[in-house]
């Protein structure tokens, strides 16, 4: 009788040994989709966000810039969140730096000209 209980609890601990294999196993192809899913969609994501912000720091009075709205314009001035475009004449407009699409040239680069 004892011999058959030792029995029955190893074969039982054998089993939930086997299943813990299993589960890892299972687990296995969603780790690998999140590891591709990361590599790339999340990872290029941050690298071009990481520049975006870097552009936008260096952002300086004289700068011509375009906007995400596709509004040409030329920085007149440069605060915390915010700076100061002319886009004609003696039309200005303030709008968010997040706003800035690319810079199309800077002030040094015109001086070199």
């Amino acid at each position: 009788m004892i011999l058959i209980s030792m029995l029955h609890s190893l074969q039982q601990s054998g089993q939930a040994s086997g299943q813990d294999g299993n589960f890892l196993t299972a687990l296995i192809p969603f780790i690998l989709v999140f590891v591709i899913f990361y590599l790339l969609i999340i990872r290029p994501s941050r690298t071009r966000q990481k520049k975006h912000q870097q552009m936008v720091e260096q952002l300086k009075a004289g700068d011509k810039v375009i906007t995400s709205g596709g509004i040409y314009g030329t920085v007149m001035g440069v605060q915390k969140n915010k700076l100061e475009l002319k886009i004609s004449g003696n039309v200005k407009i303030d709008l968010s730096k997040n706003a800035i699409a690319s810079i199309l040239s800077s002030k040094k680069e015109e001086e070199k000209k």
